[in-house]
């Protein structure tokens, strides 16, 4: 009776031991090709314009200033209507 009840055991055990490593062993999740579209669809919506030689040239201005934020788009945009005035 012992010798059934320990092979009993030690099967059990085994069992789990190995039921534990199967389940651990799962695949990662496959990309879908609608996961890849709506990561890209926001950028679709927002169409990019070129950057205009006096945009450039009001970024390096900015960057000279060490402006971020705020100050840097107020910078940037007062220096933008300055160029399209010049312009014209």
């Amino acid at each position: 009776m012992t010798k059934i009840s320990s092979l009993a055991t030690a099967t059990a055990v085994a069992s789990l031991l190995l039921m534990g490593a199967a389940s651990a062993q799962t695949t990662a999740p496959a990309k879908t090709e609608a996961t890849k579209t709506e990561t890209k669809a926001p950028a679709e919506k927002k169409a990019e314009k070129p950057r205009t030689a006096a945009s450039l040239e009001c970024s390096k201005e900015a960057d000279a200033k060490g402006l971020k934020g705020k100050e840097r788009r107020k910078c940037r945009s007062a220096c933008k209507k300055a160029a399209a005035a010049k312009a014209n």
